[in-house]
């Protein structure tokens, strides 16, 4: 059964989504699942691919920034990305002893797609890997996840709907005490003159029941847990993607505004979570720098005009997680064998905005 979006439960969240309410709202943004799901074998995990551009023989940057609100997690490539401000590739997410498995699968990808590149070029590929921590609901230590299940991932890449919940990297993932996982929304701004998307893909792995409040309502004190909730283990990974126009120094701005988001919806970024942000631009920047002359040309909207586009990824944000929440199942956990990680109840969620 298809559950409902937030949405279409009644919930008045802010702003004007793009028409599928998802990433892929963002012209050209593409998003691909690997699902790896086994009871038997207590396997619950998976890669979630998201592509920037359709490009393909000769890459092309794609302007980047990154905050991490708490560094208790990986995310691969940010040091190049706070350096050269752009990134070239894919941006994939998985569970945290996966990253080095999705890492090798999503260069080998790369080789094969950029071949022209690597054929007549000393190229190199750095492409962005993320994790959130599943050991409760996966035996994560079978290092279940392969290079094959990356390149999978980026294969299945689309536009259209984006699966959220249980789907890819989502598929073992705890939210608040509920099944959590894949989210995403989107918004559309208007600025300059002009209609821009921002696109939110969040990876929800983060928060205790008592902290879940949604759209300001203290909605986990009115769901508590039979018994007390013990220490965050989890955390939260965001992507940011837009098709407009922006520097390097306004997207780490932009990554830095997902954190408002997350604390939207109650977490305070506990010690234990890896709260990792990540915002890119898809609107042209040219050729590889070092491919260009002596003096560059940008085009880029000015900061002192973006604060409608840093409250739409706070409102996108925000979204996604419930979405992720919204989409969730419940699932027996590995660890404890005796715990059940229950689905939201949505009927409860209409209710308390009823």
């Amino acid at each position: 059964m298809t559950r409902p979006r937030a949405r279409d439960l009644g919930l008045p969240f802010p702003g004007h989504p793009g028409p599928l309410n998802a990433i892929t709202d963002v012209p050209g943004v593409t998003v691909g699942f690997c699902t790896l799901t086994d009871p038997a074998r207590d396997l619950r995990t998976g890669v979630t691919a998201i592509r920037p551009r359709s490009d393909a023989g000769l890459p092309r940057p794609v302007r980047a920034g990154h905050f991490a609100l708490n560094g208790n997690g990986e995310m691969t490539g940010t040091h190049w990305i706070d350096d050269a401000g752009y990134l070239i590739g894919p941006v994939m997410i998985t569970n945290t002893h996966a990253v080095g498995a999705v890492h090798h699968g999503a260069v080998a990808w790369m080789i094969d797609h950029y071949a022209d590149w690597f054929r007549t070029a000393h190229a190199w590929a750095m492409p962005v890997v993320a994790e959130t921590y599943d050991g409760v609901l996966n035996d994560i230590t079978q290092l279940a996840v392969t290079p094959d299940h990356a390149r999978a991932a980026l294969q299945a890449a689309s536009g259209g709907p984006v699966a959220e919940g249980s789907s890819g990297g989502g598929n073992g993932m705890i939210a608040y005490g509920f099944k959590g996982g894949t989210g995403t929304a989107s918004r559309r701004v208007a600025l300059g003159g002009q209609d821009w998307t921002l696109g939110a893909l969040v990876q929800a792995n983060h928060g205790i029941r008592p902290w879940l409040t949604v759209l300001g309502r203290p909605l986990g004190l009115m769901l508590p847990e039979s018994a007390p909730p013990g220490p965050e283990l989890g955390s939260i990974i965001v992507v940011l993607a837009t098709d407009a126009p922006l520097s390097p120094l306004a997207l780490r701005h932009l990554a830095r505004r997902a954190g408002l988001g997350v604390g939207r919806g109650g977490s305070p970024g506990g010690n234990g979570s890896g709260d990792i942000f990540l915002a890119l631009s898809v609107a042209d920047c040219g050729p590889m720098p070092h491919q260009a002359g002596p003096l560059l040309t940008e085009t880029a909207l000015n900061q002192e005009w973006l604060d409608p586009l840093y409250l739409a990824a706070v409102e996108a944000v925000e979204e996604a997680v419930i979405n992720a929440l919204v989409a969730g199942e419940t699932v027996q956990a590995v660890k404890p064998r005796t715990r059940v990680v229950p689905a939201l109840d949505v009927e409860a969620l209409r209710a308390a905005f009823g």
